[in-house]
């Protein structure tokens, strides 16, 4: 028996920064997680990410991610996806330099 669908949100990177970026509802790119469209539907998510595969002008790797409705927006439902929004790991810049939490 199938899975249930679980909603998602179309991440990629962006291609010139590297930063890890999010499909919005009006087809914009944003940094922000919870600026993304959480997208509920199957057959809405795989039309979402065929818009993306189509933009390597400006994005690789784009992918569904799992994701829940949270009180902000969209939040990740797997650690990996939380990881990955707060920038490289293996020192402190651009998203980490900003942020009050140190990282390891």
């Amino acid at each position: 028996m199938a899975r249930a669908f679980s909603p998602k949100v179309v991440t990629a990177n962006d291609l010139l920064e590297g930063d890890v970026i999010y499909q919005t509802e009006d087809d914009r790119w944003s940094r922000e997680l919870s600026e993304a469209e959480l997208i509920t539907d199957e057959a809405h998510a795989q039309v979402r990410l065929l818009d993306a595969a189509r933009q390597a002008n400006k994005i690789v790797g784009a992918y569904l991610a799992d994701a829940v409705d949270g009180d902000n927006g969209p939040e990740p439902a797997h650690f990996r996806e939380d990881f990955r929004r707060t920038g490289p790991s293996n020192y402190a810049h651009g998203k980490q330099e900003s942020s009050s939490q140190p990282r390891a």
